[in-house]
């Protein structure tokens, strides 16, 4: 396929005559509005005049007329999603989009978005369409639009928690997550308090899931604009809450924080007011809160406090988390898994929203956004790192429970801030100290995951500052001179982060050295003199020597990351002279042995020839003056801060440019030597394979990588070296041959032709246009071949030839018209003499590369900078004063090649005369008879020849759709039951076409003869069907091919504007210094413009005339594509699947074909073609998701059971999975959901639009249409349901099939229709069939046709109803007190044994509370509860639409015999160890809607199996069972009673003794299903039953079965309660308690889980009232070290003091030896630490401390315990954890302090030994907490351990000691040197 020239090697050394000026409508040219000024900028860039903005905006107006349109008629899917991409490819063109209209629209989208049961994809595409039209804060902001909040809250709210018989689940709640973070910024900063309000009473400490939940809507729907009144409350609920997955949400919010509130005026309380409240949801309130603590009236300053917007209380847990996040593994047992961990008790529900952002950027972005001059500074350091110098470290991380060798030093640092600070900022002080105690993990040797991790955290902390600082140089910056960046701050952050970006370069891993890499672009251009001479200095010797391979790439690359500061004269002005050494070293980089080494050398090359000409600058007369200029050394000098600017002595710019001058001298010596080299690869390639590509993909990329970086370096040569590039390349090619660089040489000419196509051509055309002729005189291409294959040796001087003669006419049509009659007699010859594949394959490629080089419109240079400047003597003289030169869009210029009339007509004349000859040919062939190997080898060279002509001419001429044919199109739309008007076309658009008149005669002339390629492509496949032979498949694949031209190859098919984006993407990406840049190397701005170019092609491709000879060449694509022989259908299918994307209406075309294809009788290959035809997403799913088709494909495929062959059956079966995945329930409730705010926002929209008479007319016909498509929808449902249950009910139907009816089935069921009764009895029949997976679907069709069945009883609206949001009839809400009493209240009355009395006036005894989430934190005002049911009297009146399907249910459950058979089913033997839900689900289902009519019928089989002992009878008793009780959930009471009277007898029996080991997992999981959500009262007798069995065990027998079994079923009792176990919680501690040394292990690990468990239920919040205000309000107002949100254990205090006691006793009591694990000691001692393992594992992990704590001591006497493994174990796994746990600050201190005493008073020197590796993990997991003073504590008890007795201690404290003395402040290792170490005058001189 021909390539069209790539801009990045586009040059023209003469531009020729002065391009004419592009004419600029006057609407666009005079106007001042910023946006049109961006527009005009586009217009200049391209060669043609665009369209004025009146006329697009009249066409903007029409889309939004028709989006209205489509809004009003209800046509959401598909009228308003394709109107909404219309909106799309508007906004490529680049118009300004008028502001009002973008509100409008906005609004409309957020409205449709947020409607209950809009289809998911309409959702999605209104999702994306509201992003793309607020993403500017320029353009929209809150003063020009508010958004309500509730609508999207309240549908997240009802989806995202799903039922238990709720298994299809949409993308809904993502969706409205993502809405969420669009919309916030508009969501009115009033709302604020209500906000809380609505979410806060929802949080409860006590279960993952409501944490997380509220968390995010708190974090997704708060207003950042103004987070004074909350952000202290946040941050509050922050540090009492362990779980990675908050942190990581958190940090992100904080980041948003951070960054926003540099401005102080964002944050002001006034605006509040200033703002229009006009978007308040109908039930949404303004509660007004006191704000005298925060809002005191005085000129309002920022939100600003000690460390940016955060107290130092705040800051140091951020700090904590940041160095958390950096995942850095100490040989330490995860200390770092608690978070983790803790999150593993949340639901996977959660996971359904949006994922919070990666951690890393977040982390820079706060930190960064911090950084002010809020303290004292400094001195400037010289160091790499500050206040000290890092020294290479030998120690290593402590490994905890290893030998003294294994112990690993980390690098430590005190954090507490001190009076002075790094840069005068405290957070970079913070920074600084975070890179230094990580720095030894930036070390290669010393790398792991967590090297990623930190290298991204110092990539993005450098293109943070970056950004904010180019940010605070802007005029309009609003952060204030005081919280500015300083270039002090900017100085010191590179010095500290130089060392370990230094020593991360040479990492193995790519992620980590990609960091670095970006990281070192950064800071080079923030301080080049602190980057630039350590990378030379680590460079130079590493290329010099060669030796290490992997030290050479890693220089390499970092070269790479520096390329500004070489090259660019503006950033670094000495670098530019060390360039030419640099490209010396860097010549053997290009090595085919290692093609790596040779990608990043191409790099670099490429980089850095887009900034500078390769130019020898000594021999001019100026030049020769410089070299008078004084090269001696200047002085220092002190830049405007006073700071000096580089230690090193620094030369004068004339020097710098003296000797810069002089090494452009060696150019010419470095261009010659790079040019052998790339030769020398050349040759040494593999041989060139049948494909024609040498060697494998490493090889390809290689070649392209040099020879782009060579067409890179051509461009910006001088004259004189281009010649001398041109001589070597030109002596190379005439004089060698080489087969294995056929395709190497073409592009490798390429480059000389991009860069002067006029000389190559003079120099190359005529030496190849002889040796071509001269070689098919002699034989050359003579053997005939039409498949791929490797070419003959007599052909290669041919090949050679053509791949030289093609490179040469890559650029600037109108260089070749001087050799047009050389052109067009060779090609004449090699037309008719080229017989091998190659040979004529080459040919056309080259007349193809010819014709696009003629008639496209492309830039045809790309140098650094414009034509005129490259020209200009001066220029010439001293570019090298020009290097690296950035430019504004205003001040670019770029030459095109915009086809004349002499290129058109030559193009047409080889038309003419090339393929008009050839299309005779091939028409004489046709009619032929005879088809040989000759007839094949003549029509495949003939058609290539063609089809290459017509590939290079996408843009000859402009393609208009004739009404005719638009008229047909319309009507045989894939778009189904559409009025035409609605279905959107495109107008053509100017796009640089070079015909556009249809009545020119050349117009007419290649229109006639493309139409007549298009007849004979049609004839040809008739033709070639009919013959169908083995032999013509080569015919076929280059029929396909040239088809596939004819349709596709137009407008942007050789500039794809998908391409174009991805290259202007990417060179945005490696051309960018800072984020924000507005200024880019002129080569951006070429792309750009290309890019713009392309998006016009893109937009008149984007539908493509389909008249009859196109629907004839479709229609035998889809045919092909059936064909017998694979590889055929293959690239028929793909040829398919790229035309569904341009032709519309080729779908609906298709399907019958194939459908046909599938009938009995068809051969198996074209069924085959057929079904994979099929799998193809553009087939499949269409049909499967357009309703009228679905009746079709369901019935074709489950008839495809007629052909048993396996392949044939695996195809269907790969089909049917890949249609179903993709079909939904349908649902047409949107069409009766009322949306007010909707109906608003469509007026609104109106409003700014114009209408007439006939667009009112057209919006009644498409309202008219939509109903009528819902009708058909509805009866092609009902059609398909009657049709699969004919073939489900079928008994001859395979069991397969059924299967996936029964699987459709179930997805028809529909909750916005009744249930049909021969639907349900279906499901119900086919519950007890013989095979496990046909019952697996039918049980959950029935969970849902009967779940709808309640739905549709109980949901008052359709948008309820759409949402599944049910009102239960017993539903009640009571209003309660924001009080602790109301809770307790609640609490306590989930343990009473009284009868629940029903009354009048409802209050809290006489109610069922199933969830309990409020009343934690604070109470809304009610509460969601249950009343009684009545005594005999049903509450719930089922939908009487649905009494058929009741009476299906009735007639088939009430019948002995469906349970005789469900229950055996259930009692088959299967691999299920505990209760399926599936089951239980299903009879819950049937009993909740029946009530208890079929209980008599079950009874005696249950009865049966509870007496069987059986593990599967048990398990099916247990399911049974539990679906019955949960489905008599309300009925009534009297019902109900007699239900629990006949169980409970049974109670005893079942859930006793009597249950067996095997059974226990059962019973216990039957247990948590019957407590799940439910009021324990509901459940009275199985609670008695299950304490009192828990109260009378005894737990001290001979064998522990009988009480784990007792165990089992309390804890599934206790953890499905959760928090509503709490008045059990006391009295269950009591007796456990006497447990806590019980003779069995099993035993004492329920003690630990149970002293866990009641701890964090125990947890709650100490603010004064459960009030939503106050807890807030005292977030604000209480000091840092009250407790407010209760952390602090103290439920266990009073054990733990008696444990402290206790152990004195029991150690004295301890067994020696074996039979040490039998001691009460022992015993303990692991219940201890399997309790506080879990504290610290849990979400409330910071109250472990509390406890931990006063056990220290002997934590520390477990770890040195020698005969007893697991305690050591165990405790040591203890300590190890609890470090990576954040404590309170208050802990610190007594945390050390019990470490101390284990160090200082321990007489044992094992717990020494083991204590000062835990101070060592937690000194660095707490860093940040950590005050100076108690770094000098630390160093005291160290140092005074120094003379400890036994060697190993001292050993391990030196070790402790040198880490902890390498990131100590200065002063501190001062006073340590003058207070300690007196004694020790060898440690003194160290230090």
């Amino acid at each position: 396929m021909t390539i069209i020239p790539d801009v990045s090697r586009l040059t023209l050394d003469d531009p020729g005559p002065e391009m004419p000026q592009t004419e600029i409508p006057d609407d666009i040219n005079h106007t001042t509005d910023r946006y049109m000024q961006k527009l005009k900028l586009y217009a200049k860039s391209i060669p043609y005049e665009i369209e004025s903005n009146a006329r697009m905006q009249d066409m903007l107006d029409f889309i939004l007329r028709r989006i209205t349109q489509c809004v009003e008629a209800k046509d959401f899917e598909p009228g308003l999603v394709q109107w909404d991409s219309m909106v799309t490819y508007w906004n490529m063109l680049k118009y300004p989009f008028p502001k009002e209209k973008r509100i409008r629209l906005a609004k409309l989208y957020f409205h449709v978005a947020t409607t209950p049961g809009m289809p998911t994809q309409v959702m999605a595409v209104c999702a994306d369409g509201l992003s793309n039209l607020t993403r500017s804060k320029k353009k929209l902001s809150i003063d020009d639009m508010r958004l309500p909040w509730k609508p999207i809250y309240d549908i997240l709210r009802e989806d995202l928690f799903l039922t238990r018989r709720q298994f299809e689940y949409s993308q809904l709640s993502w969706c409205m997550g993502y809405i969420a973070d669009i919309s916030r910024r508009f969501f009115h900063p009033a709302a604020i308090e209500e906000m809380l309000s609505t979410f806060l009473p929802g949080f409860n400490g006590t279960n993952l899931d409501s944490v997380l939940s509220s968390q995010y809507y708190l974090l997704t729907f708060l207003p950042l604009t103004h987070p004074q009144s909350y952000l202290p409350m946040l941050c509050r609920l922050w540090e009492s809450i362990n779980s990675y997955m908050y942190d990581e949400r958190m940090l992100q919010f904080l980041s948003r924080l951070a960054e926003m509130h540099v401005d102080p005026t964002i944050s002001d309380p006034s605006r509040i007011y200033d703002i229009l409240d006009d978007e308040r949801s109908e039930d949404e309130g303004r509660p007004k809160w006191k704000q005298d603590d925060y809002h005191a009236g005085q000129t309002w300053s920022g939100l600003y406090k000690e460390v940016g917007i955060f107290t130092e209380h705040e800051w140091h847990l951020i700090m904590c988390k940041c160095l958390a996040s950096m995942a850095i593994e100490l040989k330490d047992d995860g200390s770092l898994t608690t978070g983790p961990m803790a999150d593993s008790s949340s639901s996977f529900e959660i996971r359904r929203l949006p994922k919070a952002n990666w951690r890393i950027p977040s982390l820079a972005k706060l930190i960064v956004y911090s950084m002010a001059p809020d303290g004292a500074s400094t001195p400037p350091s010289t160091a790499p790192t500050p206040w000290y110098t890092p020294m290479t470290s030998g120690v290593s991380t402590p490994q905890v429970g290893g030998s003294v060798g294994e112990y690993l030093t980390v690098p430590l640092h005190k954090w507490e801030p001190s009076k002075l600070y790094l840069g005068g900022s405290k957070a970079l002080d913070s920074l600084a100290r975070l890179i230094a105690s990580t720095e030894h993990f930036f070390h290669p040797t010393n790398s792991g995951s967590w090297t990623s991790d930190l290298t991204a955290f110092v990539k993005y902390i450098v293109y943070e500052f970056n950004k904010r600082w180019h940010e605070e140089q802007l005029s309009d910056c609003k952060t204030p001179l005081t919280r500015r960046l300083t270039r002090e701050m900017k100085r010191e952050l590179v010095k500290c982060l130089r060392t370990v970006v230094l020593l991360a370069i040479f990492s193995q891993d790519n992620s980590t050295v990609s960091n670095v890499q970006s990281a070192l672009k950064s800071m080079s251009c923030m301080e080049p003199d602190l980057v630039f001479e350590p990378i030379l200095e680590r460079a130079i010797p590493s290329l010099e020597a060669l030796v290490e391979t992997e030290r050479t790439l890693s220089v390499i690359k970092a070269l790479s990351s520096i390329v500004p500061a070489i090259v660019s004269r503006d950033i670094y002005y000495p670098g530019a002279k060390h360039l030419i050494t640099i490209l010396h070293l860097l010549v053997p980089g290009i090595d085919l042995n290692d093609p790596t080494k040779t990608l990043c050398t191409t790099a670099f090359l490429s980089e850095v020839s887009q900034y500078i000409m390769f130019g020898d600058v000594t021999s001019s007369s100026e030049g020769s003056e410089a070299f008078d200029v004084d090269i001696s050394p200047g002085q220092n000098t002190l830049d405007d801060d006073g700071l000096e600017d580089t230690v090193e002595l620094k030369l004068s710019n004339e020097a710098e440019d003296a000797l810069l001058r002089d090494s452009t001298g060696s150019f010419a010596s470095w261009v010659a030597s790079l040019i052998r080299r790339v030769i020398q690869l050349l040759e040494n390639l593999p041989e060139e394979g049948p494909n024609g590509s040498a060697g494998g993909t490493t090889e390809v990329q290689v070649v392209e990588a040099v020879t782009g970086a060579c067409s890179q370096i051509c461009v910006h040569l001088s004259d004189p070296l281009f010649d001398l590039v041109l001589n070597m390349i030109f002596d190379y090619a005439s004089t060698n041959v080489r087969s294995n660089a056929v395709r190497a040489i073409h592009q490798l000419v390429e480059c000389i032709a991009n860069a002067h196509p006029q000389k190559t051509l003079a120099k190359f055309l005529p030496f190849c246009a002889a040796n071509i002729r001269t070689e098919i005189e002699h034989g050359a291409s003579s053997v005939r071949t039409t498949s791929p294959s490797l070419p003959l040796p007599s052909d290669a001087t041919l090949h050679w030839n053509l791949a030289i003669l093609r490179g040469c006419v890559y650029n600037d049509g109108s260089a070749l018209l001087e050799y047009k009659g050389e052109l067009l007699s060779l090609l004449t010859l090699l037309r008719d003499k080229t017989f091998s594949k190659q040979g004529y394959t080459w040919s056309g490629k080259l007349l193809s590369s010819a014709l696009i080089t003629l008639t496209h419109t492309y830039p045809i240079e790309n140098k650094f900078v414009n034509p005129e400047q490259w020209n200009d003597e001066e220029f010439q003289r001293n570019h090298h004063l020009y290097w690296g030169k950035l430019f504004e869009p205003d001040e670019v210029k770029i030459t095109w090649h915009v086809p004349s009339a002499e290129e058109i007509d030559f193009s047409l004349q080889l038309f003419r005369e090339l393929v008009e000859p050839a299309m005779t040919r091939l028409d004489l062939l046709l009619e032929t008879s005879s088809r040989d190997a000759i007839w094949r080898n003549d029509f495949c060279r003939y058609l290539s020849f063609v089809r290459e002509a017509f590939t290079g001419i996408p843009t000859l001429f402009k393609e208009f759709i004739s009404p005719d044919v638009l008229q047909s199109m319309l009507a045989s739309s894939d778009i189904i039951n559409e009025t035409p008007e609605m279905i959107a076309t495109i107008e053509p658009l100017a796009s640089g076409f070079c015909l556009t008149d249809p009545q020119d005669a050349r117009y007419k002339y290649i229109t006639k003869l493309r139409r007549r390629f298009g007849e004979f492509l049609h004839a040809a496949s008739l033709s070639l069907q009919r013959q169908g032979e083995e032999n013509t498949v080569d015919a076929v694949q280059m029929l396909i091919g040239s088809i596939r031209t004819y349709l596709l190859e137009y407008g942007d098919s050789k500039d794809s504007y998908y391409v174009n984006c991805e290259q202007y993407n990417s060179e945005i990406g490696v051309a960018r210094q800072y984020a924000g840049q507005k200024v880019w190397p002129r080569a951006v701005f070429v792309r750009r413009a290309r890019f713009y170019h392309s998006s016009r092609l893109f937009w008149n491709s984007i539908e493509r005339a389909r008249g009859p000879l196109e629907n004839s060449l479709l229609d035998d694509v889809v045919e092909w594509s059936m064909w017998h022989y694979p590889s055929v259908r293959q690239s028929s299918q793909s040829l398919l699947e790229s035309l569904t994307s341009v032709y519309d209406g080729l779908r609906l075309r298709a399907l019958p074909a194939l459908y046909a294809a599938l009938q009995p009788g068809t051969d198996d290959d074209r069924m085959k073609g057929a079904l994979w035809t099929l799998n193809i997403s553009s087939f499949g799913r269409f049909a499967i998701s357009e309703p009228t088709l679905v009746p079709e494909i369901v019935q074709q495929l489950l008839g495809c059971h007629h052909n048993e062959k396996p392949s044939i059956q695996n195809c269907v079966s790969t089909v049917t999975d890949t249609c179903l995945a993709n079909f939904s329930e349908p649902c047409c409730l949107i069409y009766d959901v009322k949306n007010t705010a909707l109906d608003e926002a469509l007026l609104a929209l109106k409003s700014c639009l114009s209408f007439n008479k006939s667009e009112d007319s057209i919006t009644l016909r498409a309202r008219e249409k939509c109903i009528e498509r819902v009708r058909l929808m509805n009866e092609e449902y009902n059609r398909t349901t009657q049709a699969v249950l004919e073939i489900a009910n079928d008994a001859t139907t395979h069991w397969r099939y059924a299967i996936v009816a029964v699987r459709v089935l179930r997805t028809l069921l529909r909750r916005d229709t009744p249930t049909s009764p021969s639907h349900l009895r279906l499901f119900l029949e086919k519950v007890c069939d013989s095979d496990p997976t046909m019952r697996y679907y039918a049980q959950r069709g029935i969970m849902k046709a009967l779940r709808y069945i309640k739905l549709r009883s109980y949901c008052r609206s359709p948008a309820a109803l759409a949402l599944f949001s049910q009102i239960n009839p017993l539903r009640c809400n009571i209003p309660i007190e924001g009080s602790y009493s109301s809770t307790a209240e609640i609490l306590i009355n989930f343990r009473s044994r009284v009868p629940i009395r029903s009354s009048e006036t409802l209050d809290l005894n006489s109610i069922y509370c199933d969830t309990l989430h409020q009343g934690w934190l604070a109470w809304s005002g009610t509460l969601a509860a249950y009343k009684l049911p009545h005594g005999s009297k049903s509450t719930f009146k089922w939908e009487p639409s649905n009494a058929e399907a009741l009476s299906c249910l009735r007639e088939i459950a009430v019948d002995a015999d469906f349970w005789k058979k469900l229950s055996d089913h259930f009692a088959e033997e299967n691999h299920e160890g505990t209760v399926v839900q599936d089951h239980i689900s299903c009879v819950k289902s049937i009993f909740q809607v029946l009530g208890d009519e079929p209980w008599d019928l079950l009874k005696p089989k249950l009865e049966m199996l509870l007496a069987d002992q059986d593990k599967n009878k048990q398990r099916a008793a247990a399911e049974l069972l539990a679906g019955v009780l949960n489905g008599s959930k309300h009925w009534p009471q009297e019902a109900q009673d007699r239900i629990w009277q006949w169980f409970t007898p049974y109670i005893k029996k079942t859930l006793g003794q009597s249950m067996k080991t095997e059974t226990v997992p059962i019973w216990t999981s039957f247990v948590e299903y019957m407590f799940h959500h439910k009021d324990p009262r509901r459940l009275q007798p199985l609670v008695e039953h299950i304490v009192e069995q828990f109260k009378s065990m005894d737990y001290n027998g001979p064998s522990s079965l009988e009480s784990i079994k007792v165990l089992a079923l309390f804890r599934a009792f206790y953890t499905e309660l959760g928090w509503k176990f709490t008045s059990w919680s006391d009295s269950t501690m009591e007796r456990f308690w006497r447990e806590v040394h019980s003779e069995h292990d099993d035993v004492r690990s329920h003690v630990a889980e149970m002293m866990a468990f009641c701890n964090g239920i125990k947890w709650q919040p100490k603010h004064t009232s459960l009030d939503v205000e106050a807890f807030v309000r005292e977030c604000r107002e209480v000091t840092n070290n009250t407790d407010i949100m209760g952390i602090c254990g103290t439920y266990h205090t009073s054990r733990v003091l008696e444990l402290v006691d206790n152990f004195k006793v029991w150690r004295e009591q301890r067994l020696p030896g074996v039979r040490a694990h039998q001691s009460t000691y022992d015993r303990v001692a692991i219940v201890v630490c399997r309790w506080l393992f879990l504290s610290v594992h849990s979400t409330d992990a910071i109250s472990a401390f509390d406890y931990i704590l006063p056990l220290m001591p002997e934590l520390f006497r477990f770890t040195e315990v020698h005969d007893n493994e697991e305690l050591a174990r165990r405790a040591n796994m203890l300590l190890v954890r609890m470090c990576g746990v954040a404590p309170p600050r208050s802990m610190i201190g007594p945390l050390l302090s019990a470490i101390f005493s284990a160090i200082q008073t321990s007489p044992s020197w094992k717990v020494r030994l083991k204590a000062l590796p835990i101070l060592q993990v937690l000194y660095f997991r707490q860093l940040p907490l950590i005050s100076e003073s108690e770094v000098n504590d630390i160093l005291d008890v160290l140092c005074q351990c120094l003379d400890d007795e036994v060697v190993e201690v001292r050993e391990m404290v030196g070790t402790t000691l040198s880490g902890i003395l390498r990131l100590s402040p200065r002063r501190s290792i001062v006073t340590l040197k003058d207070s300690n170490f007196d004694n020790y005058p060898q440690v003194r001189e160290q230090l």
